[in-house]
């Protein structure tokens, strides 16, 4: 029930934020190690809340692909740097409000992010707004679960420090690191763990089970406007999205209770698109005439609204697909917690100015009343959808929805190789005959397409060793990735030969068959880890898969119109569909062509083994292996 209590939080609360805000500039403009100090302020105040306070040291961590740790590993693909100094350690600092009616169990979770190296105004504010939330959250008496509030230090990265503590959070250790450096040390050097009579900030603390999670950060933006903005980030890791209530509730709120301008991302090169606005409007004629038809018929939308609907779509499509969060929400999600980050963009940049303590009482308001709407909930949310697709921030597709579009897409592939296998061999057929099954030739083909998989596993494992190499640039290593598996493929190739009885006219049929076969499994798996990674890859397999036949089928019967299109359209869809080729032509569409290289690939498949996206798996062992049937179909002797 959001909104239905009147938010208590109050200019009291602005002004407390106003108070950590000032504090935290002033020990940024005396200059020294805020790295330290600013830990131990905002740790202080916690205390004086009433709060039970603790310091989380991490270390920071390294990027490296390991086949062995992927989809195992709980840092999401990232190694443990360890090092004997404590300056290179990270301190997040965490307190917990307990609630007055509640038992311990359950917990709502606040985050802010802050880079104490360096410090901004929007950290300021970031600290500030989760400082007076957390401390009116304390007074409140209508508190049913615990408040979490996590100051993490995001000196190493948002994501890491906040997955760090919640590795720690869930799996608690009870051994030091082998290298770890001797805390005594550290005591004596950094002033963020001293100690006082009601607090050990040692001690590892936690609260009950996470009902939820709100990252907080404020932004300076460019973009000149009149309201305040709140830009709602949802997409975790492998397309996996928060319960669609915990957006409705902050976008209701957002709209009808604090005035503030909600927005998601969308693909800017579409609001400009030509073509885009020709489908709108003709769209909106379409309804216009309809109406006048049937006036039941209300299926006709504005075209702005068209327009804008497809590029908040096509984010929402494009960042699932992609496989890796959007913010550090995405570490709570591979816990299962339903999280969002809320994005702050006040319309004045100065914290000083009075428009900034409206914006804090607007957001404070807004924190307040999807805390306590979630506050209220018995059990976690589960009555709304996970699986969808976003067109506008309170406008959604369901699952019920697309994948009936993705069940269309694919089911001429089954009919397809049913037809071919089972075609009557044009070279042994006889007068007479109507059909003839094949029977163990399919063997042939099965041994080709084994080997081709065999070379993809291959292929997916060669960025280990490839990383390994020393000034290796981002250039080189796709060269060297494309060419080791060029020649990797070229031996292998060697090990496929047909039986001299197996080279039929029509045995290319049966090769096809089998490569759509294996493709419509590995589009089906796809869509059950990811629907969209499936769907947008379909978009460019089922046409292969469908048109591929072999060229010398149509060099024989000359250059007519048919092969010369045949040609054109076989060569630019081989092109288009190469994984290396797809990545620049998407970059020069929506980025210009002026900044596209070849070492754009290496750093986009990089960032997927890093975040462990099933995108990567996806892209070697199903898209790769079905293009280079594409090519052996297309170039059968």
């Amino acid at each position: 029930m959001p909104g239905s209590a009147n938010p208590t939080f109050s200019e009291r609360d602005v002004r407390e934020a106003d108070g950590l805000v000032e504090k935290i500039m002033s020990l940024k403009s005396m200059g020294g190690e805020t790295g330290i100090e600013l830990p131990r302020l905002i740790a202080q105040h916690m205390a004086d809340v009433g709060a039970e306070v603790y310091h989380h040291e991490f270390h920071p961590q390294i990027d490296q692909f390991h086949p062995l740790h992927f989809f195992s590993c709980t840092s999401n693909g990232r190694m443990v740097l360890y090092n004997n100094s404590c300056v290179s350690a990270g301190i997040n600092s965490v307190g917990i409000a307990r609630a007055s009616r509640g038992d311990g169990k359950e917990s709502i979770i606040l985050v802010t992010p802050y880079n104490a190296e360096k410090l901004e105004v929007s950290d300021a504010l970031s600290l500030g707004l989760g400082y007076s939330m957390f401390t009116h959250l304390s007074r409140v008496s209508w508190l049913a679960k615990d408040i979490v509030w996590l100051a993490a230090d995001s000196q190493y990265g948002e994501y890491g420090s906040i997955a760090a503590w919640l590795k720690d959070y869930h799996n608690p250790t009870y051994t030091d690191y082998p290298e770890k450096h001797d805390n005594e040390m550290c005591h004596q050097t950094n002033s963020h763990d001293s100690r006082d009579e009601k607090n050990d900030f040692n001690i590892f603390r936690r609260a009950g089970t996470m009902a939820a999670a709100l990252v907080l950060r404020v932004v300076d933006d460019l973009e000149d406007s009149n309201i305040d903005t709140l830009t709602i980030y949802s997409e975790a890791s492998n397309g996996q999205m928060p319960n669609l209530d915990l957006i409705n509730i902050v976008h209701f709120l957002a709209i009808h209770r604090q005035g503030l301008q909600v927005k998601i991302e969308k693909v800017g090169s579409l609001l400009n698109s030509v073509w885009l606005k020709f489908v709108g409007e003709l769209v909106e004629w379409t309804g216009k005439v309809a109406v006048r038809l049937n006036p039941q018929w209300r299926f006709g939308i504005p075209a702005a609204e068209y327009v804008d609907g497809t590029a908040t779509l096509a984010s929402s499509l494009y960042y699932q697909a992609l496989g890796v969060p959007t913010g550090s929400h995405g570490a709570f999600r591979d816990y299962q917690v339903d999280a969002i980050t809320l994005e702050f963009s006040p319309r004045t940049s100065s914290y000083k100015d009075i428009g900034q303590s409206a914006f804090l009482l607007r957001g404070g308001r807004l924190i307040e009343g999807v805390i306590r709407s979630i506050n209220n909930l018995l059990e976690k949310f589960h009555q709304s959808f996970f699986l969808y697709l976003l067109s506008a921030p309170n406008k959604f597709v369901s699952v019920g929805v697309y994948m009936i579009s993705f069940a269309l897409l694919i089911a001429p592939l089954p009919i397809s190789a049913a037809a071919l296998f089972s075609s009557p061999n044009t070279s042994e057929a006889k007068p007479g005959d109507t059909l003839q099954f094949r029977t163990w030739q399919w063997v042939h083909s099965a041994r080709v397409v084994f080997i081709v998989y065999l070379w993809a596993g291959i292929v997916c494992l060669l960025p280990y060793p490839i990383s390994n190499f020393p000034d290796m640039t981002s250039t080189t290593c796709t060269l060297a990735w494309v060419g080791l598996s060029t020649f990797i493929h070229f031996i292998l190739f060697k090990v496929i030969t047909y039986p001299s009885n197996a080279q039929r006219i029509d045995e290319w049929k049966v090769l096809k068959a089998v490569m759509i076969a294996v493709t419509m499994i590995g589009l089906g798996l796809m869509s059950i880890i990811n629907y969209a990674t499936a769907q947008i890859g379909g978009l460019m397999l089922v046409p292969m898969c469908l048109i591929v036949h072999p060229l010398k089928r149509y060099l024989r019967e000359g250059i007519g119109f048919k092969a010369v299109l045949f040609l054109t359209g076989t060569v630019l869809l081989g092109i288009a569909a190469f994984p290396l080729s797809t990545i620049m032509i998407l970059k020069g569409w929506f980025n210009g062509f002026d900044g596209v290289s070849i070492g754009d690939f290496w750093d986009w498949t990089e960032s997927l083994w890093v975040w462990n996206s099933a995108t990567y798996l996806y892209l070697v062992l199903v898209h790769l292996p079905c293009w280079v049937l594409y090519l052996h179909v297309l170039l059968y002797p």
